[in-house]
Order: structure tokens, then C-alpha cells, then sequence
């Protein structure tokens, strides 16, 4: 009776006096905390019943900012650093619930006794597919629920990104998932590409909180612009096939779901440094302050990288910067996160491919040079390279999460992006003869820049032979006292520079130019979530962007030369023009300046792309059963403007917009038989918009008038079962891809600015999935994965070759039935396990096999029905190891130091990653076949095009928190 007195008491006071006594004296503050303190004394004496100790650990140590929560109650904390939590309770029995991303939840039964219950050490057991809604606040964000969301899901934490990745590309961290097939490419720092299920990462839609970042034109996503991921992902999903976001975006293969930090993680940060071949070096701070008493929040994070490139000629330098604002309102009912990061950085690249005979040249028969770069050399003592990419692209959101009420919720983001850089690439000539000439090589396979800037300059040069200087002299002539550059390469006979009134071949030059390509995007995506009753979801909202891309040439460095000459803007035909300005090539860090006021060379283009779509999706769900039907149309409208190959008064100079509508539906059940035992299937229907360059093929402004739309069929089917010690996922799909768009340059001698465009491609996908993990002990872990694909193109396809101003010159079929399709293994298996020797103290090591890799198709090779189908390539497997230690420091244990060491391919294997070619060991050259002419290397024919992977490498780090 007394407990009801009390509770009235402070009910009547605190909820109908005292607001009516606050608005009438509101002068008089003092007193009225002092009279609400007093009762909240009086009651906290009867209500308290003590506080609940305990520490929240996995296998490896503590867990830090941890949800540690008294279920029924609003009474909830955050573990420190060192994962201990205190937290006072209400009641003097009941429940705990502990939750942490990446980790099944845990309730614990809990009892007070003399005003204490210590629950000692509690251990969480992680579950690699599960984001916890701790984390993911929004529903714009939609991330995949373990044996709730009815997809294929495997969740990468923030922990073992900063564990594992270490000198490797951001998506390397994803390659022992099933299916996942991820290479460096040509070796130049962010320039690696990833493969899902046999799609390309055009066909796999990136989101980032919630907002997509595939290019608007042609979708692709370059992983140098985001290199500074790894550092502010809190958490990364891959959900294969169809994936669970709502938007109509080009998930094909799959959906790489990324959610960075935000600013109300808890008050604490790092400093950290790591270091590894070639002379890698990176460095990173960050700090947050936790939710002040205010609502507001900030975090912080900056970090440098550079090195010298484990490829020759590819040093690079980048940073990342990361700022996160929040602030939440008292009631909860609003939350607004502002984040902005960015990655300004330049990197020398290696995008010619070559031959694998080359890569023997300037290594040996049996151990190739894999680090050889065919686009780089010296100059004035200096690497210097042709092939230079720089850029950056910050991403500035704001995240809006209004609960309206109880049922009711509403999720907004609004964002843009800005992106301001290039890529380089030689032009010109000498007497004819590229930078890339045997002419100009040194015995090692460099470029002599040295040279070509010599010959630039007026000096008499030899050309090389074997890579040593042979035969004649040769000087360069000026014309009207200059020395005229020029994209002729001075093969032209009296007119090496395209000059009217003709020039001598001797008066041409080689130049760095460089292809800019800037852009400004906005966008925005507001979702209502309203819940109808205990199990049934609905949600409805629009999905808004707007593009627009710059695109031009300019002159980087004339390498000596005086001028550089251009005539390929008609409206300064026939004259051309003479221009002296040359541009830096390196990332601005003011992405919002207008860069578009530059003297241009080559072409100039923009590109104008409006998306609108809406979206619906209704869920059922219980304990036991998920299921939800999902809906979305787009519309993408395309205009191209184009000063340079169209005078203003030409209607084609800008044409009006091409819109094309387009869509998907899908839906998707789980059912979860017991604790242990679940069940999922999901299928949909896509239906996709071609890109850009589909709809004004080769830089021109004419609509393509077969436009078509990529149509998409995905089933799938999965069963997972889960225990205290294994935990197991098994799926299969079937996807078909029906008239996908595709186009080749041609590049004969006769037909050098045209291309084949491709009609009635279509692919099917079909394969089986597992993957687990395992908790044997407390101290050790295993994990493996395996993954069986059958890709192939069916049926033929018409083939319709097109000169440069889009005339069809002829037409064809491409006999592509049951031919494999390229690019990726089609089987993958990985096995790993990691070790806790000593508390804290962690050894780890992973086996990764890759198998049925295929090389890219060219599709001229297929005009025969009798061809040879897609060149198999050798398969391999890669061992990975670590060794981790985490050291707490500080007066109370609070703070660690944390020790990371990899070791990259530790058997050092030379392997072939990919290959641009079909070229067979059977095929005829000179002197008989590539076999009996001893032209092979390990059964592949040694000219083909191809990529190395990496030999071994390392890296170590060390970071403090606290």
C-alpha cells in the first residue's frame, strides 16, 4: 500500500502540479529543480533495487559500446572500452538484454541480493549475418535480418575490415564469401573490381546509408574514389541476387549494403598507424564525443595513405576525412544525422594489359615479371607515368528518422555528391611512333621519357633497339618558330600535326593529356513505415536523383613542347587553335569549384540523367514467419549536350530527354521451424534500363533506336540452421539476364572509331551456396564457405558493326550457346580458423581456392558456330595469415592497444587473375600452333592479355583507443 501511496504521489505531482506551478513561475527555477529533486529522491529510494555489474566479452576480449538493457524497462547503458557496464535497475529480478552488431543477442536472467547482482563475464556469440537495429536506425536503410529477411546475406563487421584488410582494396575484404570473385586488376591503388555470381559491379548496386552510388551514367562504381571506406564502415553487408532494398536499383548479381559511423557511437576515439611493402604507410585519428546531455553529437576521422605501388610505376598518395553531426531530440521521436566524407587522391596506374610473353620478357620463362608496367618510366630522375588517375568525390548526407507514433515511422535522406578529377593518357607522336614504341624503350621495358622530352625539345634523339640507342639521328622541326604538339602522331604524310597547309612528319610531339570527368548529384529518398497491428509492415516512399557529367580532354604536360595544337572543336574548324595552358594532375580538394572553365581538347560532352521512382513493400511478421511483397518503377530520362563535334545552331548540339521507364517486383518467406532450423525463397522480376552511352552510342546525340530494356528473373531458395556452435547457410539461384546491352570497339585499321553493337545477349545463372562458422571453443573459431556456379550465355546474338557516325556497315550472328561466361571463378571455396593462445593474444590463417575462371569473351571471336568457347585459366588458392594482440592499458584497464600483422598469399603463388583475351594454345601462329611452337605458360597461350594477382605481401599495424 505504501508503494501505490508513493507512486500516486509522484504521478500527481509530477505529471499534473508541477507543469502548471513551472508555467506559472517560470522565474523561480531553482526552486522548482530543488522540489523535482527531492521527490525524485523519495521515489528512487522506493523504486531502486539495485545495481546489476557484469563484463560483455567475445573470444577475443572486451566489447566496447555494447546495449546493455532491462527488459520491460527503459533502463539501458553502454559497455566502456574495456566492456564493463553498470547499470541500476528498478526491479529486483528479471531479465538483461545484451546486443552488439555482428552478434546474436543474449538475454540473461538476473536476481538482486544485498542491492547487487554481478554477472561476471558474459560472451557473445558472433553471427556474421545480422545488423542489428541498434545500428541501423532508418528504415531507408535496408539491411537483411538473420532467419527474418528471405535473401542470401553474409555481414563483414567493422572489427575484422580493420583487422584483415590492411594493404588490401576495400573489396578484397569480401572475397571469401560464396560467389564473390574480387582481383586487384591492373595493380594501381583502388582499381580493383569485384564479381558477384558472374555479374559485374555494374550489375551490383553499392549503397551507402541508405543512398545509391553507382554512376547514374553507366553505373559503375571505382573503388579508388572510395577508398577511404574501410576506415568508417561500421558494418558491410552482401546480399546476393535480388537483395532486400526497395529501391529499383541494378542488384543483378547483388547488393553491397555499406553503413559508415555515425556521430552517436560512444566518447572515445583512436590513433593508429600501419605500415607494408613498398613502402605503404598510413596514419588515422578519429574521435566522438557520445550523445551529450544536449542531443548533440560529432565524430571525427582523418586519415593519410601513401606508398610507392606494389606494381612498378604505380606510386599513389590519398586521404579520407570523416565528419558525422547528430542530434536527438529529448522525446527520441527525432533523430538527424549529418555525415560528409571523402578520399582526394592520386594514383600512377598499370591499364594496359599485357601479354603474358612480355611479362617473360622482362622476367624469365618460368617465373614471368607479374610487377611489370608497360605505362611508366623516368623522367629527370622521377617516376613518371602516362596512365595517371586522380579525383575526388565526397558524399554529403542528412539523415532525417521522425516517429510520428508508435506505428508509425518516418525515414528521409537527402544527399549529394560532387566529383572533380581525371585520368591521363599519352597522345601524339613521333615520325609515326607512340610513347608506347619499341623505339622508346629502355632495356628494363621502361619509357624513356628522358628521350621523348629530349626530341620535344630540339634534341637530336636515337631510337632504341633491344633498349639500346641505334642507327640515325633524328631532330624535330618547329613550325613558325615552335615546336607544335599535337593528337597526330605524325604518321600522316605533310600533315603530321593536322595543321591546314600540311606539316612535316619530324614536326610532331608526344603529350600527357588527360580525360576529366566532373560531375554534381543530388538526390533524396523519403520512406513511410507504418505497422497495421502486431505482425503486418507497410512501407511506401520515393526514391529522386539528379545528374549532371562533364566531360573533356585537356593538356597535362607537353613534355617540352611549346604548344599544343587543336582542331577538333568545329566551331574553330578549319583554322583550330593554338593553346599553352596545362593543368595539374592532382585531386582538388575544393570538389564544388567550377572546373569546367578550361581550355578543352578532344571532345567535350555533358550528360544530363533525372531518376524518379516509387516504391511500396508490405511484410508479415511473427516469430516464426517473414514473408513481404515488394514493388518499384523508375523512370530515367538522358540528354546529351555536346559543344564541340555540333555547332550551337545544330538542334543535336543538345538534344531533348529520352525517357525510358522501368522497374521490378519481388517477393520473398522465411520460416523458422524452431531455434534451429529455417527456411527462405524469394523471386523477382527486373526490369532495367540500358546506360547511357546504350542510348547515344559512340559519343554521338542520336537516340539508338533499338533501345531495349535488360529484363532480369531471379529465384532462389535457402536453408539455414543455427546452434550454439555452427552456424550454417545453403542456398541456390537461378537468374536469367535476357537482351542485356553491350558494345565493342572495334579498332581495325579501317574502322578505327567504330564499334559492334550487340543484340539478344542473354545469360543464365544458376548455383548452389553454403557457408558457416563455427564456435568449437571459446578460444576457437572456423569458418568456410563454398560456392558452385554454372554461367553461361544462351541462344545467339546479332552482331551489327558501325563506323564512326553510327552507319551500320554489317551485320552478323554470334554463336553463343552454352559458351561460359568470363570474368570470374565459378567456384570458390574457402576454409579458415582463428586461435586465442593467451587471452587476447589471436593467431588466424585462410585458405581461399578459386576454380572455372574464365577469360573476358570478345565477342568477334564467336562468329563461327563452330568456336572454341571462353579460355579456361589455370585455378589457384591463396593462404592468408594474422596475428592479433590487444593490450589494455590506463589506470582502470579502460584503454587497449591494438597489434594487427597479415601476411598476403604466404607461399608467395603467381597466378593468373583475369584475362582480356581468348587466345588458345591450339590457335595457329607463326610456325605452327602456340603448344608446338613452346608458346605457353602453364597450358595458357602467352599472348593473351592478362593480370597477375599479387605475390606476397604484408602488413602490420598498431592503434590506441580509448
Amino acid at each position: 500500500m505504501q508503494f501505490l501511496k508513493v507512486l500516486l504521489t509522484y504521478i500527481d505531482i509530477n505529471v499534473i502540479i508541477l507543469p502548471k506551478i513551472f508555467k506559472l513561475t517560470r522565474m523561480n527555477t531553482m526552486k522548482n529543480w530543488l522540489l523535482s529533486g527531492l521527490l525524485f529522491l523519495m521515489v528512487s529510494t522506493v523504486f531502486a533495487q539495485g545495481k546489476i555489474t557484469g563484463t560483455i566479452t567475445d573470444s577475443q576480449g572486451p566489447l566496447p559500446g555494447a546495449n546493455v538493457a532491462v527488459k520491460g524497462t527503459s533502463e539501458n547503458v553502454s559497455t566502456g572500452f574495456d566492456g564493463k557496464f553498470t547499470i541500476n535497475s528498478s526491479v529486483k529480478s528479471g531479465e538483461l538484454v545484451v546486443t552488439y552488431i555482428g552478434y546474436e543477442n543474449q538475454t540473461i536472467s538476473f536476481t538482486i541480493s544485498n542491492g547487487v547482482a554481478d554477472l561476471g563475464r558474459i560472451v557473445l556469440v558472433a553471427n556474421s549475418n545480422e545488423l542489428s537495429e541498434i545500428v541501423v536506425k532508418s528504415t531507408v536503410v535496408d539491411v537483411a535480418k538473420d532467419r527474418k529477411t528471405p535473401v542470401a546475406v553474409s555481414t563483414i563487421k567493422a572489427s575484422e575490415i580493420q583487422q584483415k584488410l590492411g594493404t588490401q582494396e576495400f573489396p578484397e575484404i569480401l572475397k571469401n564469401t560464396p560467389s564473390v570473385y574480387a582481383t586487384k586488376s591492373g595493380g594501381g591503388f583502388g582499381d580493383s573490381r569485384i564479381n558477384i555470381r558472374g555479374f559485374d559491379q555494374k550489375n551490383i548496386a553499392v549503397m551507402i546509408n541508405g543512398m545509391p552510388v553507382n554512376d547514374m551514367e553507366n553505373s559503375a562504381v571505382f573503388w579508388s574514389n572510395w577508398a577511404g571506406l574501410s576506415d568508417v564502415t561500421s558494418a558491410m553487408q552482401v546480399q546476393r541476387g535480388l537483395g532486400s532494398s526497395k529501391l529499383a536499383i541494378s542488384s543483378v548479381g547483388g547488393t553491397i549494403n555499406i553503413v559508415t559511423k555515425t556521430s552517436d557511437q560512444k566518447e572515445g576515439g583512436s590513433i593508429g598507424s600501419s605500415f607494408g611493402n613498398a613502402n605503404y604507410l598510413k596514419t588515422q585519428v578519429s574521435y566522438s564525443t557520445g550523445v551529450l546531455e544536449n542531443g548533440l553529437s560529432a565524430s571525427v576521422l582523418y586519415s593519410h595513405t601513401q606508398g610507392d605501388g606494389y606494381i612498378d610505376g604505380t606510386k599513389f598518395a590519398g586521404d579520407n576525412y570523416f565528419i558525422g553531426l547528430g542530434y536527438q531530440t529529448k522525446n527520441k521521436k527525432h533523430d538527424f544525422q549529418f555525415t560528409m566524407t571523402g578520399a582526394p587522391q592520386w594514383h600512377n596506374q598499370r591499364s594496359t594489359f599485357i601479354t603474358i610473353a612480355t611479362y617473360q620478357k622482362y622476367g624469365s620463362v618460368d617465373n614471368p615479371n607479374t610487377k611489370y608496367n608497360s605505362d611508366w618510366g623516368t623522367l629527370n630522375g622521377e617516376e613518371y607515368n602516362m596512365k595517371r588517375n586522380f579525383f575526388q568525390k565526397p558524399v554529403m548526407s542528412l539523415n532525417w528518422d521522425f516517429a510520428i507514433n508508435e506505428t508509425t515511422k518516418l525515414s528521409a535522406i537527402a544527399y549529394g555528391s560532387w566529383g572533380r578529377g581525371a585520368g591521363t593518357t599519352g597522345t601524339g607522336g613521333i615520325n609515326g611512333k607512340f610513347s608506347t614504341d619499341a623505339s622508346f624503350r629502355k632495356v628494363d621495358g621502361t619509357i624513356d621519357f628522358d628521350k621523348i622530352y629530349a626530341y620535344n625539345t630540339g634534341q637530336p634523339i636515337q631510337y632504341n633497339t633491344n633498349g639500346v640507342p641505334t642507327g640515325a639521328f633524328f631532330t624535330r622541326t618547329k613550325l613558325n618558330g615552335q615546336f607544335v604538339n599535337s593528337a597526330n602522331a605524325g604518321a600522316i604524310a605533310n600533315n603530321a600535326t593536322g595543321i591546314p597547309g600540311g606539316a612535316p612528319a619530324s614536326s610532331a610531339g608526344i603529350s600527357r593529356i588527360m580525360s576529366t570527368n566532373n560531375h554534381n548529384w543530388y538526390g533524396g529518398v523519403v520512406n513511410l513505415d507504418k505497422k497495421f497491428g502486431q505482425y503486418l509492415t507497410w512501407d511506401i516512399g520515393v526514391d529522386a536523383r539528379t545528374y549532371f557529367g562533364g566531360h573533356f580532354q585537356n593538356v597535362n604536360d607537353r613534355l617540352g613542347g611549346d604548344v599544343f595544337y587543336d582542331n577538333k572543336n568545329v566551331n574553330f574548324q578549319p583554322q583550330g587553335r593554338y593553346l599553352y595552358e596545362t593543368y595539374s594532375v592532382s585531386a582538388p580538394w575544393n570538389a564544388w569549384s567550377n572546373a569546367d572553365n578550361v581550355e578543352k581538347i578532344g571532345f567535350h560532352n555533358d550528360s544530363k540523367v533525372n531518376w524518379i521512382g516509387v516504391f511500396t513493400q508490405m511484410e508479415y511478421s511473427n516469430d516464426n514467419l517473414t514473408a513481404f511483397i515488394q514493388g518499384a518503377v523508375s523512370n530515367q530520362a538522358f540528354q546529351r549536350i555536346d559543344s564541340f563535334i555540333y555547332k550551337e545552331s545544330d538542334p543535336l548540339s543538345k538534344t531533348s530527354f529520352e525517357s525510358i521507364l522501368g522497374g521490378n517486383v519481388k517477393g520473398g518467406a522465411n520460416y523458422n521451424f524452431n531455434e534451429h532450423h529455417n527456411v527462405f525463397a524469394n523471386a523477382g522480376y527486373y526490369s532495367k534500363q540500358p546506360f547511357f552511352n546504350a542510348v547515344y552510342p559512340n559519343n554521338k546525340s542520336v537516340v539508338n533506336p533499338n533501345l531495349k530494356n535488360e529484363k532480369i528473373l531471379g529465384i532462389e531458395g535457402g536453408y539455414g540452421y543455427r546452434s550454439k556452435i555452427v552456424n550454417l547457410n545453403l542456398n541456390y539461384y537461378y537468374t536469367t539476364w535476357k537482351d542485356r546491352n553491350y558494345r565493342f570497339n572495334d579498332g581495325a585499321a579501317a574502322n578505327p572509331n567504330g564499334y559492334f553493337d550487340f543484340e539478344g545477349i542473354n545469360e543464365m545463372h544458376t548455383g548452389v551456396e553454403l557457408e558457416a562458422n563455427s564456435k568449437l571453443t571459446d578460444r576457437l573459431r572456423l569458418n568456410g564457405m563454398f560456392s558452385f556456379g554454372n554461367w553461361e550465355y544462351s541462344g545467339e546474338a546479332k552482331s551489327t558493326r558501325f563506323d564512326q557516325n553510327n552507319v551500320a556497315l554489317s551485320t552478323g550472328t554470334l554463336y553463343l550457346n552454352n559458351v561460359k561466361v568470363g570474368d570470374a571463378a565459378q567456384m570458390t571455396a574457402s576454409l579458415g580458423a582463428a586461435y586465442e593462445v593467451l587471452t587476447r593474444v589471436t593467431i588466424d590463417g585462410n585458405f581461399n581456392w578459386n576454380n572455372n575462371l574464365y577469360a573476358s569473351i570478345d565477342p568477334t571471336k564467336f562468329s563461327a558456330a563452330d568456336n572454341k568457347g571462353s579460355l579456361e585459366l589455370p585455378s589457384y588458392g591463396l593462404v592468408d595469415a594474422g596475428f592479433s594482440y590487444k593490450m589494455l592499458v590506463g589506470k582502470n584497464k579502460d584503454n587497449s592497444v591494438n597489434f594487427r600483422f597479415n601476411l598476403y598469399n604466404v607461399f608467395d603463388r603467381t597466378y593468373i587473375a583475369e584475362s582480356k583475351t581468348n587466345i588458345f594454345a591450339s590457335d595457329a601462329t607463326t610456325g605452327g600452333t602456340y603448344e608446338s611452337t613452346g608458346q605457353v605458360y602453364k597450358g595458357i597461350a602467352t599472348a593473351n592479355q592478362v593480370w597477375f594477382g599479387f605475390g606476397r605481401t604484408y602488413s602490420f599495424s598498431m592503434r590506441f583507443d580509448f
